[in-house]
């Protein structure tokens, strides 16, 4: 029997394996430079200036507060914007890792919009619940009320693939729609948690002031970067370790690679698909809790239905490239173009902020088209491979049947 190095892998996962060893970071780069060009091709065409746009919406992201040379006025207004960037960059993260965890077992999880809603509706209840409750005592029982919530969500999907052979991708999608509605049912005129002082409005209560996250930086009232950033940080650390140091880590990569032969080796396939979804929801539904808790203070009808968060989070791990880092910096980027566009803070003498809306899911599927195209850079990966085996490499090792 021959093994061929190049062979390909059985499962998704498996094959984002070889796609992550070719081109390095040079890949998503690439996808990103090609992004932006075409962006830049849109505001052109429809009579924008591409440079003075994207100048524009950098200045929006508040990132230029990093650089010295930038004014002490507008230092101040990028202060602002840069938490804002910040602030949508830390629910990027967590859903970011909902998806890129469920890769590495194999697994394509769709469903980090309705575990993050699932999330909200908890830590909006606990959080306008306990009010005579301390402080930290509350906010992490919200928080891990969310955790809980978004894990047993995700963990229904995995329940299904293991049990019924269920596709995980419809099963998600459709738990996503089921958590839409449970939360307009919930919130809605007449709902059980609407609120009981706007009677006329679909929203939850307002949670409590002791449930509400710490502000460390900027102004609490004016929405200041609040302490769940490093909430979000330590999970990145979290999601490496238990990938790469830890038993559970280990069979999760051997399934992603290839389930018959990861039973063959003892190892349950079930079990690991029910505990892989389990902490993808865990990752999502508490991203819902740091928005609950962080800045947004109540769950509206609207903002269940407009709220893309979860949807995010596959372009943010696909350009992550499925890693603790990538995923990091990936969520900085999709943080940034969503502050960098919205009405508050581009300039609409540049830019109409309407159209930058839309510039931002041009760039965005673009990503996802680029980076999700594996069957290319695979197919990339074993043409270099056979180039190097004629170059005077060995050939494949020759084992007995």
């Amino acid at each position: 029997m021959t093994i061929e190095p190049d062979a390909a892998p059985q499962t998704v996962a498996g094959r984002l394996s070889t796609y992550l060893r070719g081109g390095g970071i040079i890949t998503p780069l690439i996808t990103v430079l090609f992004a932006f060009f075409v962006a830049a091709l849109v505001v052109l065409f429809t009579g924008g200036n591409p440079i003075e746009t994207f100048e524009a919406i950098f200045k929006g992201t508040g990132l230029n507060w990093l650089f010295p040379w930038t004014s002490e006025d507008d230092r101040i207004v990028a202060e602002i914007n840069l938490q804002q960037t910040l602030i949508v960059t830390t629910p990027l993260i967590l859903t970011g890792l909902a998806v890129a965890f469920a890769f590495r077992c194999g697994l394509f999880n769709i469903g980090g919009q309705g575990q993050y809603l699932v999330g909200t509706f908890v830590a909006v209840w606990v959080g306008s619940s306990f009010q005579d409750m301390a402080s930290l005592p509350h906010i992490l029982l919200a928080m891990i009320a969310a955790c809980l919530a978004g894990a047993a969500w995700g963990g229904l999907a995995g329940l299904l693939k293991a049990t019924t052979g269920a596709n995980e991708v419809i099963s998600t999608i459709m738990l996503n729609w089921v958590a839409i509605w449970t939360g307009i049912y919930l919130f809605g005129l007449g709902g059980p948690l609407q609120s009981d002082v706007d009677k006329s409005v679909p929203v939850s209560n307002d949670i409590a002031e002791n449930a509400k996250l710490p502000v460390f930086w900027g102004d609490p009232e004016l929405q200041g970067l609040h302490v769940g950033i490093f909430i979000s940080l330590a999970m990145l650390l979290v999601f490496w370790v238990v990938l790469n140091r830890t038993r559970t880590g280990f069979e999760v990569r051997a399934v992603g690679f290839n389930p018959e032969a990861a039973s063959a080796a003892g190892i349950s396939v079930g079990r690991n698909y029910v505990l892989v979804m389990a902490i993808c929801g865990l990752f999502a539904g508490l991203a819902g809790s740091l928005d609950v808790l962080g800045w947004q203070f109540r769950v509206a009808t609207n903002d269940i239905e407009i709220n893309q968060i979860g949807f995010l989070g596959i372009a943010v791990a696909l350009l992550g490239r499925n890693t603790a880092v990538g995923t990091m910096f990936s969520a900085l980027l999709f943080g940034a173009l969503v502050t960098g566009t919205s009405v508050r803070n581009l300039d609409p003498t540049v830019f109409e902020p309407a159209k930058a809306v839309n510039l931002t899911w041009i760039i965005q599927g673009l990503v996802v088209l680029m980076v999700s195209a594996d069957v290319l850079v695979t197919y990339l990966w074993k043409l270099r491979s056979r180039l190097r085996r004629r170059g005077g490499q060995a050939p494949p090792a020759e084992v007995p049947a």
